[in-house]
């Protein structure tokens, strides 16, 4: 079993790389085989590290905050511009690691509505509450990273379903 230290450590370096935008600190915190949910993504192994690479790459204004809650869990505040909307995400994360103290698995939670409306404007005001929208974002997001690696690296063999 990891020390809870490392733990804490790890999840200091992921927020802090967030914040620094640095991609390569962030995908070092997490393990080869990890896991990530929020109510945006599912995604597992090199997908995860490929989602921050792809976000801070896309979010130049890119602002987070966080407070280590305890050994597994996090509530940080995530400020960016999408889509030329201002978003503040407040978003609570709890973690498992490996003996090693890199990310395991990660699953984040967030007010989909509050986001939908600030991230999509009269539709996310409209239809945020509504599973159909989470679920075409969640499409739409998966085809957008999934684009956005094939841009990156053209020979990547994508993941099955």
């Amino acid at each position: 079993m990891r020390p809870v230290a490392e733990g804490v450590e790890t999840m200091r370096r992921l927020y802090e790389g967030l914040d620094a935008r640095d991609a390569d600190s962030v995908a070092a915190c997490y393990t080869p085989r990890a896991t990530f949910e929020d109510p945006v993504f599912r995604l597992e192994g090199g997908d995860v590290p490929d989602m921050w690479r792809m976000l801070i790459e896309r979010g130049p204004d890119l602002r987070v905050e966080h407070r280590i809650v305890d050994g597994a869990s996090a509530e940080w505040t995530a400020r960016y511009t999408f889509h030329g909307r201002p978003v503040t995400n407040r978003i609570t994360s709890r973690f498992a690691f490996d003996d090693r103290g890199l990310i395991l698995r990660q699953v984040d939670s967030f007010d989909f509505p509050r986001w939908a409306r600030q991230a999509l404007g009269l539709k996310g005001r409209l239809f945020g509450r509504f599973r159909f929208l989470r679920s075409a974002v969640r499409k739409a997001s998966a085809a957008t990273l999934a684009s956005w690696q094939e841009r990156r690296d053209p020979d990547r063999t994508p993941p099955a379903d």
